[in-house]
């Protein structure tokens, strides 16, 4: 009997393989407000190569647009960032929403608290117009006075807490190294210290846990056979406390300095590197400080604050942060927000 050969296909169909992944979307980062902050904070994105996408919205379409073009004319020296103008709903879909949108500081002002009310309402109706859309990503505010403004909008939002952060005291604390790194003459990089509470009069500059390298500074000092002015160390944290007001009454505005600090901030969430940076975060029930948005050493992630860590604080920094919370308390309790 003869056997039946098998069959050998001419055409083979593709090799057996996984099964191929969809593409992933462009990391997206969306600005509502491209003014000054904003519109330089999109450029230093772009400068870092952060995101693949960056959105800007903003009320003034024409201004949106010079922005936009002028941003894309830079992407050819830089990284490729496709940068394009939205709306909200483009912005709800973005992992990442800066609102650095508020009214504009006056060179005689004395406190980042004198343009609550007037903020608060540009705020109010954004965080509103994001809400209709449902959005998916990290809400970070910039706007001033930063804390009272992120404590608003996680109201209005109705986000998880974790999910809406301020840029809070992460520009104090870099004002604040590198102005120890040149006393000491160190790398700022070298310098471990923070600014806590709120971004403005009442923040807290811990002295009592700056090290160099590791050591603290008392141990430094001593082994480098230098002084350790305690009233001179003062003086440094007042310099970063008002070097904001500083660079208001001397040009107009500050644009780098929080730019950068932005771009850190936005650059730990999109990588979800989990880094820990001072960021204004709603406090632990564990600290005492009641219902309040304040900077904190917060682990900053993919989905935005994965947890806050515990501070040690000298007795006198411990009633300095709590009368700095009160103060955001009490200027929270001037806007009425839905409980």
């Amino acid at each position: 009997m003869r056997t039946q050969s098998a069959a050998i296909s001419l055409f083979p169909g593709p090799a057996a393989g996984p099964t191929p992944q969809p593409a992933r979307r462009a990391p997206t980062v969306a600005i509502v407000g491209p003014g000054v902050v904003g519109a330089t904070t999109a450029y230093s994105l772009v400068l870092a190569g952060v995101a693949g996408e960056i959105i800007l919205i903003g009320r003034d379409h024409r201004r949106v647009h010079g922005q936009v073009h002028d941003l894309l004319d830079a992407t050819l020296y830089t990284h490729p960032t496709r940068v394009r103008s939205g709306d909200f709903a483009d912005a709800a879909r973005a992992d990442v929403i800066v609102v650095t949108a508020g009214i504009s500081p006056s060179p005689a002002h004395t406190s980042r608290l004198e343009d609550l009310r007037g903020s608060a309402a540009i705020l109010q109706e954004v965080v509103a117009a994001l809400a209709c859309h449902d959005p998916q990503g990290v809400l970070v505010v910039a706007s001033n006075p930063v804390d009272v403004l992120t404590h608003a909008s996680w109201k209005w939002s109705r986000l998880p807490p974790g999910r809406v952060i301020g840029s809070g005291t992460a520009l104090d604390t870099s004002r604040f190294r590198w102005r120890l790194a040149q006393r000491y003459r160190v790398a700022p990089a070298d310098v471990q210290a923070s600014v806590l509470g709120e971004h403005g009069d009442s923040q807290v500059a811990l002295l009592s846990g700056a090290r160099i390298a590791g050591t603290p500074l008392q141990e430094f000092c001593r082994e480098r056979m230098l002084c350790y002015d305690e009233a001179a160390l003062r003086k440094i944290a007042e310099e970063a406390r008002t070097g904001g007001l500083e660079i208001i009454r001397s040009k107009g505005a500050t644009c780098y300095g929080i730019s950068a600090a932005l771009t850190r901030i936005v650059g730990a969430i999109l990588r979800d590197e989990r880094a820990v940076l001072t960021i204004s975060t709603l406090a632990p029930e564990r600290m005492g400080l009641g219902q309040v948005y304040l900077s904190l050493p917060a682990i900053l992630g993919r989905e935005g604050v994965a947890g806050v860590l515990p501070v040690s604080l000298s007795q006198t920094e411990h009633e300095a942060l709590r009368r700095s919370a009160d103060v955001l308390k009490h200027h929270v309790g001037l806007l009425q927000l839905p409980q």
